[in-house]
């Protein structure tokens, strides 16, 4: 099997102009998606793919010379037409076709998708759609409006499905390769109807839009509520009773957590039910008691929290769009190893990942080797700050710890922890050739799996489920059964099995999403890498996307 990397499959975008199972082109009175709601004559239905009305090619100089901000996506607005033969797209029987309303409605909407940028020309296009609202079907089409449209498509879809450039992701220590998208192509196949029963999405990782949805709901609640923070001293429990637990039950409510009567100020079970939801939706241990740190997530500001959510729907424009077959993700600040099929979440389990001080780095890569009762080869700077120190203490130090001196260089001994069950990788690691020296592996340690928060490795990634995972990697070889498997982990002697298909492993890092029970879900910024990014989000207004 081929590496599914950079093979992704990205299906045909059209949710962002034509619903599922739009009729014929009509022509009607239709309300435009605006914020000030007026009605337009319009023409419903999917994009125009009329071929009789065409304008003349000078028309797209004359264009650029009218709009020179607009110059460098000249090149993919004239192939685009080239295409049609000139033909107008957002145009039927001189009408504007609903879609164009629709996509103007986003372009002028930018901050809804979590983008600072200032448009060029808004206030002109604004104006002239607003200029159709009464147009005769006896007048030609407005060649600059149509014009001004496609070259608009390519400004939204680079910012909204691309985001900002290569420069600002590797700034933002993400190491994994970028998508790739024709947005000539995607532009051109957005004025075909859908097949029917065709599943319609925006060519951006499934993530996007789910975090776009909430950006819009906690947008209403900050513009809608104040945020005071909710301060107590004291820790309370089931059969409490307090203002401030009236206090607390609003505040849920708001957030989604608790449905029950806001009024009432006895901590009852509702309330302890609702604190362990939120709870889970932030990482913390889902106790249902009202501690420190759950008053302390559930104080942190809204403006905060839609700064998480731009952030990381930024984050999403960077993955791929959708892959087939199976493969693996780490989400850093969770902690957690999910494994997928395509779409489909098979399984999930926790994960220790690097401190502060040693972070994972986030990146692709694919899994080759699953290497059963490894040696652990201790890496330099583990062998100077901790080995070396150890055996000058104690002249057992290695014996001790089931170590060997295999040779020695630039002056200092290689030293390996031999097989068992005290190594410090487990009985099993996971390999996937990198620059990093990261892998995934097993470890002695089982206790840290029970910690809310998961940063105590030197880099590695170490999982909770070891034995399942090379059942699932090894799932397809012959023999390979769960005991096959149990008695080489225990084997005492390093093992080495190639995998015949290698698996994708995507290491990455959201603080914020959206969970298969459709929750929000926040998370620690472990490695302070929100904050930079979001500066970079908030100055792209003034600076504009690279």
């Amino acid at each position: 099997m081929k590496p599914l990397y950079p093979k992704i499959l990205i299906w045909i975008v059209l949710s962002l102009f034509v619903q599922p199972g739009c009729g014929q082109i009509v022509e009607k009175q239709a309300v435009k998606n605006t914020i000030d709601g007026n009605k337009e004559q319009i023409i419903s239905g999917n994009f125009s793919s009329q071929t009789t009305q065409v304008f003349d090619s000078l028309e797209v100089d004359r264009f650029f010379v009218e709009y020179p901000n607009l110059k460098e996506y000249e090149k993919d607005v004239r192939s685009f037409y080239q295409g049609r033969k000139f033909a107008y797209a957002w145009f039927e029987k001189s009408l504007l076709i609903e879609p164009a309303h629709n996509l103007s409605n986003r372009i002028l909407n930018l901050e809804n998708d979590g983008i600072y940028r200032k448009l060029f020309y808004k206030e002109t296009l604004d104006s002239l759609m607003h200029g159709t609202s009464v147009t005769s079907k006896t007048v030609k089409p407005d060649v600059m409006l149509e014009i001004l449209l496609t070259a608009e498509y390519f400004v939204y879809s680079k910012m909204a499905w691309d985001g900002m450039s290569k420069e600002v992701s590797k700034s933002s220590k993400w190491f994994l390769p970028r998508k790739a998208i024709n947005y000539n192509t995607y532009l051109d196949s957005l004025l075909k109807s859908p097949s029917k029963g065709e599943l319609i999405k925006e060519p951006v990782y499934r993530q996007y839009e789910l975090l776009r949805g909430y950006l819009g709901k906690y947008r209403k609640l900050d513009s809608g509520n104040s945020w005071n923070p909710l301060v107590s001293r004291k820790v309370f429990s089931l059969g409490d009773s307090s203002a401030f637990i009236r206090q607390v039950k609003s505040r849920l409510f708001l957030l989604g957590d608790f449905a029950g009567d806001t009024s009432d100020q006895t901590f009852d079970q509702p309330l302890a039910d609702a604190l362990i939801v939120f709870q889970q939706r932030h990482g913390l241990k889902a106790e249902g008691k009202l501690g420190k740190e759950t008053l302390t997530a559930i104080n942190v500001p809204l403006k905060s929290r839609i700064r998480q959510i731009m952030v990381n729907m930024e984050r999403s424009r960077w993955l791929p769009v959708q892959l087939a077959g199976d493969y693996v993700a780490v989400n850093i600040p969770e902690f957690k190893l999910h494994v997928y099929n395509g779409e489909k979440l098979l399984w999930s389990c926790n994960a220790v990942v690097g401190q502060t001080v040693h972070p994972t780095s986030l990146f692709y890569g694919e899994i080759k080797y699953v290497v059963f009762s490894p040696y652990w080869n201790i890496p330099p700077g583990i062998l100077k700050n901790e080995i070396i120190p150890g055996m000058k203490k104690s002249s057992s130090y290695l014996t001790k710890h089931n170590m060997e001196i295999t040779g020695y260089r630039g002056g200092l001994p290689v030293v390996r922890q031999k097989p068992g069950p005290s190594n410090a990788l487990g009985l099993v690691k996971f390999l996937f050739p990198n620059s990093y020296n990261i892998y995934l592996h097993d470890t002695p340690s089982k206790s840290l799996f029970n910690e809310t928060s998961r940063a105590f490795s030197h880099g590695c990634i170490r999982i909770a489920e070891p034995a399942k995972f090379a059942e699932f990697l090894l799932k397809d070889a012959e023999g390979w059964d769960s005991d096959k498997i149990t008695q080489a982990m225990h084997a005492g002697t390093e093992r080495y099995v190639t995998l015949s298909n290698k698996v994708p492993v995507f290491i990455s890092y959201f603080t914020a999403f959206i969970d298969r029970d459709n929750r929000m879900n926040f998370r620690t910024d472990i490695y302070g890498l929100d904050e930079r990014l979001a500066a970079m989000i908030v100055a792209d207004e003034e600076g504009g996307r690279k």
